[in-house]
């Protein structure tokens, strides 16, 4: 696992160790990595300091599947703006429609091929850095018009 500040960071939740390997392998030299074979674990990591950018979920997982992680994900005010892809073996349509009505921003089956998936994140990660940076500039603005509000307001009533 690299922890480089620069890089953006990708939370993979899969139970198969392999699949797990293989995209740490495929993604490790562009971004921070972090992993769990379940989703209680990962549902913890996506709320650690080191919060994901992005997160890779698998639908099935025993104890709880991907779609209850994504719930869970959804329902917190800090995790429900991480992109999720639905990486998984679960290849019909309603699954793929189950998964983007639940929020996914992308659904890639298994088995994956690797320079699709590596297409994928990173125009999910893109994405996700212009919203950061579009919520970062309203932020901005908004502290500023704020403050000059409060300037008017003493301008005003002083002279009344």
């Amino acid at each position: 696992m690299r922890t480089d500040t620069l890089l953006q960071t990708v939370l993979i939740i899969d139970d198969e160790v392999t699949n797990i390997a293989v995209l740490n392998e495929l993604l490790q030299s562009s971004y921070n990595i972090l992993f769990a074979k379940d989703g209680p674990t990962g549902l913890k990591l996506a709320i650690s300091t080191m919060r994901p950018d992005l997160i890779l979920l698998d639908i099935l997982m025993p104890e709880m599947d991907g779609y209850e992680v994504m719930n869970r994900l959804q329902s917190d005010e800090y995790t429900k703006n991480i992109p999720v892809i639905f990486i998984t073996a679960k290849g019909e349509e309603e699954d793929e429609a189950r998964g983007f009505a639940l929020g996914a921003v992308d659904y890639i089956s298994k088995p994956f091929k690797p320079i699709v998936v590596k297409a994928r994140i990173k125009s999910a990660m893109e994405l996700k850095r212009h919203r950061d940076f579009l919520e970062w500039m309203l932020k901005e603005r908004t502290k500023e018009l704020q403050q000059l509000e409060k300037e008017y307001l003493k301008m005003f009533y002083r002279k009344s």
